[in-house]
């Protein structure tokens, strides 16, 4: 083993010990080896950053865009209220519907968006039919990853070893190429959860129906006797003054939500901030957490005048007030901070009157709670402000609107522009005309012009912490050929078991793919193994296709832990699941996954 190799191995040590950890984020490890990684000599600085101008990156972030415009245009949530209203009473039809749905989308969108859109769904499922959403959300996961073996386009991963072929000359795979097998797993995965669910505990969910309106949300989390509109006298001392002198801010036990002004002709309801200024006349919609809050002295020492609330909790204003339930993705940054410390939700006017963590619900103490990833949190606010939010950034993912809020969609009258945007996309990418970046691209561009989304909004839904890590890993893969570290590992796989066949070499490559990416990101699998896995066919002088396939199946295969895949760590804490859960549930399907897939892999593509 040369120097150089023990270099470039002790960097990938470290950015592997680093993703464990979590410190620093995962983009950020990315940029600390683009930096390093050229000073060892191996690789100069413009290979480096090689990755910014691959096709393949582009086509990632097209796809991000395109993803979005379905979630705009209210595609992905009518797909929801369907498997509502036709999921029937049959928990066995209503996990194969759910399935089937998060499959079918996942195949076109980003699995982590779909996975996350569809948490309040589960959730709403389980209060219909009295089925524990912790049997529901563990099978929606599965489906998540399964996603990603339907299409070409369905994960990064495939593009990545899709790429890695085209590099070394090969003509890549097809769009449907790894649907053949992707159907089968997804019908075996159906059927073991079916069985395999019951295993996961869970308490039912109540009796409702539908989507939730205001008032269900108003009683799921205790809402009741908390809201107040003080109107600001004329002899106020907060008159000219900011509601950051008042002290209601979200780190207290009262929150003003929203603001009721009279302009010469209407009435509007303002979202609000620190340095809002009050008038004599506006109205402050007040949130009282504690019970303990002294509302007539607040009034008496500030001049305020209580006004009568006809519906719980501001509901008989739910054309102005609303609500939405959203969850916090993997990469979220308020993920270990508290709802009073989130710049994003003071930025929108928006404030956290509830937070579910598994099946508990919780509505007091929340200034002090701190979030996790898969929480749910329940936000109030005026519906500008709500609808503000559907379009910034990834903090918050899985935007849920009650029945009030159905209309809010930012373009809900585009669906039909939108699917035939994706099925256009879809069958350019089928005929070869043009390649695949340039038709997701045309797509983009033909989202925008039939107002599916905007330029702001398409920027906004590229996930650029994703694109950086690809980027950041994929010198590696450069690093560690020109230093022999694939020849290495390639000469190892082949003496453990290169003299059994091909079959046995690609259950080694899967299983090896299997445990990498037990504790690094699916996209750093692939990045890797791609070129191991096409050494290993070019020492057996075999087709490449297969071993490429192998890899691109196992990258989307990460059932066995809560971090193997960000869609896992979503629903684990939605769904209360222990890391327990994920082993007795996920071992035995990935083993099943891996068995499929070396059987149909060889025979769909000859080695």
């Amino acid at each position: 083993m040369s120097s150089e190799l023990v270099q470039v191995l002790a960097l990938l040590g470290v950015a592997i010990a680093m993703f464990i950890s979590g410190r620093p984020r995962l983009d950020a490890v990315a940029l600390i080896m683009i930096v390093l990684l050229p000073l060892t000599g191996i690789i100069d600085m413009n290979e480096a950053l090689a990755g910014f101008s691959d096709p393949n990156i582009v086509l990632v972030a097209a796809l991000f865009v395109l993803g979005e415009g379905l979630v705009r245009t209210g595609v992905a949530q009518h797909v929801g209220d369907w498997l509502v209203k036709h999921g029937g009473s049959s928990e066995t039809r209503l996990l194969a519907l759910l399935m089937l749905a998060v499959g079918l989308m996942g195949s076109f969108m980003s699995s982590t968006a779909v996975v996350a859109i569809f948490i309040p769904i589960v959730i709403r499922i389980a209060q219909q039919t009295g089925v524990a959403a912790g049997q529901l959300l563990m099978p929606v996961s599965v489906a998540g990853l399964i996603s990603g073996m339907m299409t070409l386009v369905a994960t990064t991963p495939n593009l990545i070893v899709n790429s890695e072929l085209m590099r070394h000359g090969a003509e890549g795979f097809g769009f449907f190429t790894i649907t053949p097998i992707g159907v089968p797993v997804l019908l075996l995965a159906i059927a073991y959860m079916a069985v395999a669910r019951r295993r996961l505990r869970g308490e039912s969910g109540s009796t409702s129906g539908g989507r939730p309106s205001l008032n269900d949300w108003v009683d799921q989390y205790k809402l009741h006797d908390r809201a107040f509109r003080l109107a600001v006298q004329a002899d106020s001392p907060l008159v000219g003054r900011s509601l950051e002198g008042l002290g209601l801010g979200p780190a207290s036990d009262a929150h003003v939500i929203a603001l009721e002004r009279q302009h010469t002709l209407r009435r509007e309801v303002l979202r609000v901030s620190a340095d809002t200024e009050i008038r004599a006349g506006d109205i402050l919609l007040l949130d009282v957490e504690s019970k303990a809050f002294d509302v007539p002295a607040l009034c008496e020492r500030y001049a305020l005048h209580k006004l009568p609330i006809s519906g719980a909790y501001f509901t008989d204003q739910s054309r102005d007030v609303g609500m939405a339930e959203a969850v916090i993705p993997v990469d979220s940054t308020l993920v270990d901070t508290t709802g009073s410390e989130s710049r994003l939700l003071a930025q929108h006017g928006l404030t956290v009157v509830g937070l579910r963590r598994g099946r508990v619900t919780h509505a007091h103490g929340l200034e002090s709670a701190r979030l996790k990833v898969g929480d749910t949190l329940l936000l109030v606010g005026p519906w500008q402000a709500i609808r503000a939010l559907q379009t910034d950034g990834h903090d918050l993912v899985g935007l849920s609107l009650p029945q009030e809020g159905g209309a809010l969609l930012a373009a809900p009258r585009r669906a039909p522009h939108a699917v035939f945007c994706l099925l256009l996309v879809i069958g350019l990418m089928l005929s070869g005309a043009v390649p695949n970046v340039q038709a997701a691209i045309a797509g983009c561009l033909l989202m925008g012009l039939f107002r599916c989304i905007d330029l702001d909004s398409a920027y906004r839904a590229i996930h650029w912490r994703s694109l950086i890590l690809i980027i950041g890993m994929l010198p590696f893969s450069l690093a560690l050929q020109r230093t022999g570290g694939i020849d290495l590992a390639a000469d190892g796989l082949l003496a453990l078991v290169g003299s059994y066949g091909i079959r046995p070499v690609l259950a080694c490559l899967f299983v090896l793919c299997s445990l990498i990416g037990l504790v690094i990101a699916n996209t750093a699998t692939a990045v890797l193994m791609a070129p191991v896995a096409l050494a290993l066919a070019q020492h057996l002088d075999a087709s490449p296709y297969p071993f490429a396939m192998m890899v691109a199946l196992a990258a989307s295969a990460g059932f066995m832990t809560p971090i193997s895949s960000p869609v896992n760590t979503l629903v684990s804490t939605a769904g209360n699941y222990s890391f327990g859960d994920f082993v007795k549930i996920g071992l035995p399907l990935a083993v099943m996954v891996g068995a499929v897939s070396v059987l149909l892999v060889p025979w769909l593509l000859p080695p």
